[in-house]
């Protein structure tokens, strides 16, 4: 679906324009166009492709989408592909930005994402003296709202870990919901962090030593970019530390739960056990036992039995296992 197509002149804007239009448009001096297309069809991207006379390997990758973020050299065209992660209630949504930038036109292409870049453009157009760097100062400002839209995911992970810590030496029986929060936590920063490590690698490609052409005088805001998902990875990287500690932490407590509860049961056996062994022991009814004859001899035997089983007791508890 068409979402816009306009034509830019020395950083101004001179009208929305209609595709068939676009080529025309770009053999103007000092001119370039700006088409933004949201989950397009296979014909809209082969009319772009037409009209913008883009490389088919690109225009595949771009129709075809699940693609790793990268960036591609076709000719004097960069394509660059962008993960898209956005907050849906609790869980992540994983979109993709493809973007064709050329020396006079810029193509994004967006698929499986809620939010567009209609601010994005808002803001250029508010600053014509940046729109007259042409393709490159746009592909920077797609890419630098992507990468701003990250920041809230990793606040809404830390924020997330923080509230599960506090749990974590909560209530008994909880440990198991932990794990599996502590699991699905880890699940959603991966998914982030697979958006912003091949990133960094095509961003790294931008500025500093050989850039294209497209972006030689936008060399120091990819640099800016760069700087920014280097803070985002650092803050993640942070995130998984803590996860797999939270993580040992809970299998610990699991495990001193239950070295507790076999502390109890083998203090009880011990007990029972000295009382079983007395029983028997006068339960074997041999003609010359002097206890037998005795008056006394079976009260005698019980409070002998209770004081040895409370003696025990009281040396169980005193150590802690009861």
């Amino acid at each position: 679906m068409l979402i816009n197509c306009v034509a830019y002149q020395e950083g101004k804007k001179l009208s929305d324009i209609p595709v068939e239009d676009i080529s025309e448009h770009l053999k103007e001096p000092e001119t370039f166009v700006w088409v933004a297309l949201r989950d397009p069809i296979q014909a809209e991207l082969l009319t772009m492709q037409e009209e913008f006379g883009l490389h088919e390997l690109a225009v595949e990758d771009a129709a075809r989408g699940h693609q790793r973020p990268k960036m591609e050299e076709y000719g004097d065209c960069i394509f660059v592909i962008v993960h898209i992660v956005e907050l849906n209630g609790d869980e992540l949504n994983a979109g993709e930005l493809a973007i064709f930038a050329g020396p006079n036109y810029v193509l994004s292409v967006r698929r499986d994402a809620n939010q567009g870049f209609l601010g994005v453009r808002a803001r250029a157009e508010r600053e014509p003296h940046q729109l007259r760097k042409g393709s490159g100062f746009v592909l920077y400002a797609l890419v630098d709202a992507v990468v701003d839209r990250y920041f809230p995911v990793v606040d809404m992970l830390e924020s997330e870990l923080e509230s599960i810590e506090d749990h974590i030496f909560g209530q008994k029986g909880e440990q198991r919901a932990n794990v599996e929060r502590l699991y699905a936590l880890k699940r959603k920063s991966q998914v982030l962090r697979h958006a912003v490590v091949p990133l960094m690698d095509a961003v790294g490609r931008l500025h500093g030593g050989r850039v294209p052409g497209v972006v030689a005088e936008t060399q120091d805001y990819f640099r800016d970019v760069h700087d920014h998902l280097l803070r985002i990875l650092g803050r993640l990287d942070a995130v998984r530390d803590t996860i797999n500690t939270a993580i040992q932490v809970t299998l610990s407590m699991v495990a001193i739960d239950e070295n507790d509860v076999s502390k109890k049961l083998a203090s009880y056996a011990a007990i029972f056990a000295v009382f079983t062994a007395f029983a028997g022991i006068w339960g074997m009814n041999f003609e010359f036992m002097p206890e037998l004859k005795w008056k006394y001899g079976y009260p005698a035997a019980l409070c002998v039995m209770g004081g040895v089983c409370y003696y025990m007791y009281r040396r169980f508890k005193k150590a802690g296992w009861l």
